[in-house]
């Protein structure tokens, strides 16, 4: 409640970016000070998935860490696993500002950052250091996307930079072939374009468990070729879903999200779709994939939904926008 009251009054009316940067701050400071340890136990069971034991079911889903800045932190304060990411081979410094806006009235986001991140190689280093610290860490899944000035059709060699370079310092990986912020990407959705990715990936990824993650706009004809390919070239499973880019059933003005613009929407409006596609999944592959499911995850009741339809493991973000610090360790 206290969260609730401090975002209304105050971080709602601050700038999305410059709120999440704050946020961030706040967390890696109260870790640093030691501060989270006087948070009460984590009272999870923990779930053993993809062979990694993790501390409860629910996790933190890539674009809120994009640099693995705060991993320890984010362990910390209660989530089981963090996705960093999107990382690129690349560095690069994503779209132009102002690409990430609150839809309050929906408990949503809409983003259009671009895979902004240091890069592979920056990334790389800063989880080896961290793995040297010999600090209790939650499972850490690292989420890579091809870089912007790549052409699509080096996009295999790309992808398979990335994976070399991050593959010892990530319990797993995912593959983003379904950001809809990088131009063409969501094209290598398509099985033809998609396998060579993904098989680039799992001959560089030290036999540590790869997952792809898909988008949510997908017909399900295309969902179910996507897992049965996943399933021929040996990936752990999927993760579904991506943010999407229907804005149907919103109830902020149109006007205003027109306003917005182009980008990804996240949040409470994705939990219908993403909760069809987790079923859809389980119902043609029983549990030959893992299965992370996310998309517009709020309370205990939907993580408990999700897992009761088939998910090895939950994820949320725009959550932890809305909800607070807490959220994480109330839902695990």
């Amino acid at each position: 409640m206290l969260y609730r009251l401090i975002f209304r009054l105050f971080l709602s009316r601050l700038d999305p970016e410059f709120a999440h940067h704050l946020g961030m701050l706040a967390i890696k400071t109260a870790s640093s000070l030691k501060l989270t340890k006087f948070l009460p136990n984590l009272k999870a069971n923990p779930v053993k998935v993809m062979g990694l034991e993790f501390a409860g079911p629910f996790g933190l889903a890539a674009g809120f860490d994009k640099n693995a800045e705060a991993v320890q932190a984010l362990g910390e304060i209660g989530f089981s696993h963090v996705e960093i990411g999107t990382v690129t081979y690349l560095p690069q410094p994503g779209n132009p500002k102002p690409r990430l806006f609150r839809l309050k009235k929906d408990r949503a986001l809409i983003n259009r950052m671009g895979f902004n991140n240091d890069g592979a190689l920056a990334v790389a280093n800063r989880l080896a250091q961290l793995r040297k610290k010999k600090a209790k860490l939650p499972i850490i899944g690292v989420n890579i996307g091809k870089s912007k000035v790549v052409e699509l059709e080096d996009a295999v060699e790309d992808y398979s930079k990335s994976a070399k370079v991050l593959a010892p310092y990530a319990d797993y990986l995912a593959v983003n072939v379904s950001s809809p912020n990088t131009p063409g990407l969501r094209s290598l959705q398509d099985t033809k374009s998609l396998e060579p990715i993904l098989r680039a990936v799992v001959t560089e990824s030290l036999g540590k468990p790869v997952l792809v993650k898909i988008a949510p706009d997908l017909v399900d004809e295309d969902i179910l070729k996507i897992c049965s390919l996943a399933k021929k070239v040996g990936l752990a499973g999927v993760i579904a879903t991506n943010t999407t880019v229907s804005r149907e059933n919103l109830l902020e003005p149109q006007g205003r999200i027109t306003e917005m613009g182009a980008g990804g929407l996240s949040g409470l409006p994705v939990a219908t779709r993403s909760l069809e596609v987790l079923k859809l999944i389980r119902a043609n592959f029983g549990k030959e994939l893992v299965v992370i499911s996310v998309g517009g995850v709020e309370s205990k009741a939907d993580v408990i939904e999700r897992l009761a339809s088939g998910a090895d493991l939950v994820q949320g973000y725009t959550g932890f926008v809305y909800f607070g610090p807490l959220w994480a360790r109330k839902l695990n």
